[in-house]
């Protein structure tokens, strides 16, 4: 798993006022919560971009004024109009236990329903799993390679070693379907028999 450096400030007032305050100053409101304690902290919008602008998951170790903390990002809101993030929750990343996170989907090898004039649509783009740290993956590998058109990957179908996946075992991954110039070429072929 990858990990992301950000340093950040200590928050002690964490009222309205407050808030608002760090968010004209450019800053994003933070909590880290799980384990012990929850922490409040600000850390500079600039610095978020790397985080939350990308498809990738990251493992954060904040540097909080010289106080450490390891943390998976939990949630986003996100302001309606303007789309900047507002406040941040992360989950803290405890050693020994496992953590839930949404890992990107990364598909392998050339369908045969792709050969077929099929298309291969991706359905989830990101899979909930839960492991401990150090068998936390990058991405989650799906070999396409034996799927035909019309058949579909699920969840279930997926095993992958020291990961428990929380998605709903009946969710489909990725699915080869016929295209609309495949449906033509088959009709044509039927009609010609």
């Amino acid at each position: 798993m990858q990990h992301l450096e950000i340093k950040a400030t200590k928050r002690t007032d964490i009222g309205k006022k407050a808030t608002s305050l760090i968010r004209r100053a450019g800053a994003v409101p933070c909590i880290v919560y799980g384990g012990s304690e929850t922490v409040h902290f600000s850390v500079n919008k600039s610095d978020l971009k790397a985080l939350i602008y990308t498809p990738q998951s990251y493992i954060i170790e904040f540097d909080i004024e010289g106080h450490k903390e390891v943390a998976v990002m939990r949630e986003v809101q996100f302001h309606p109009v303007n789309d900047e993030p507002l406040h941040i929750d992360f989950f803290r990343v405890i050693p020994g236990k496992p953590v839930a996170m949404d890992i990107p989907v990364q598909t392998s090898g050339n369908a045969e329903g792709v050969k077929k004039g099929g298309k291969l649509f991706l359905a989830k783009r990101k899979l909930r799993v839960q492991a401990t740290e150090e068998n936390l993956p990058d991405v989650i590998d799906v070999d396409v390679t034996n799927l035909d058109l019309g058949k579909s990957i699920f969840v279930s179908d997926l095993n992958i070693e020291n990961l428990t996946i929380l998605t709903p075992a009946t969710t489909a991954v990725c699915a080869v379907r016929m295209t609309r110039a495949a449906r033509g070429a088959a009709a044509a072929a039927a009609k010609a028999n």
